[in-house]
């Protein structure tokens, strides 16, 4: 993961000499600066900073290399908890249900939109309380 992080800084750098180059041309060929395209490479290098500045962030909050990130590790290196799961949840299928209403109201006719937010509601409630009453309760 270092490595990735190193080459996205790499890039970065190259944006930003990729910037100037292009803002240095412009005004010697044409007389003024093109802020279309300076822009767009400007926050390019901008973009790829906060992502490695994002991962470099991870990186350092993971105290090392994890099994993941090394080409000798095995999957048994790993954490074998990875969470809890539902599998037998309906929730998911009315929260993407509702997703689409929300979206397709958006094309359609924002009516649309209410009714998809009062069915996302529901299901989030639901998906939320789903082990606090009924036969998997805890």
């Amino acid at each position: 993961m270092k490595t990735n992080v190193n080459i996205l800084w790499v890039l970065t750098a190259f944006f930003v000499v990729v910037a100037a180059v292009y803002v240095a041309w412009n005004v010697l060929d044409h007389g003024r600066v093109e802020w279309a395209g300076t822009f767009m490479l400007a926050l390019t290098a901008l973009l790829v900073a906060f992502i490695a500045f994002y991962l470099d962030r991870v990186h350092a909050a993971q105290a090392g290399e994890l099994p993941e990130d090394r080409l000798d590790g095995n999957i048994d290196d790993g954490d074998p908890e990875m969470g809890f799961f539902s599998p037998w949840s309906w929730w998911p299928i009315f929260l993407a249900v509702s997703t689409a209403l929300l979206f397709l109201g958006l094309a359609v006719g924002y009516w649309i939109c209410f009714i998809g937010l009062g069915i996302g509601l529901v299901a989030l409630t639901g998906w939320v309380y789903e082990y606090y009453r009924g036969v998997f309760a805890r």
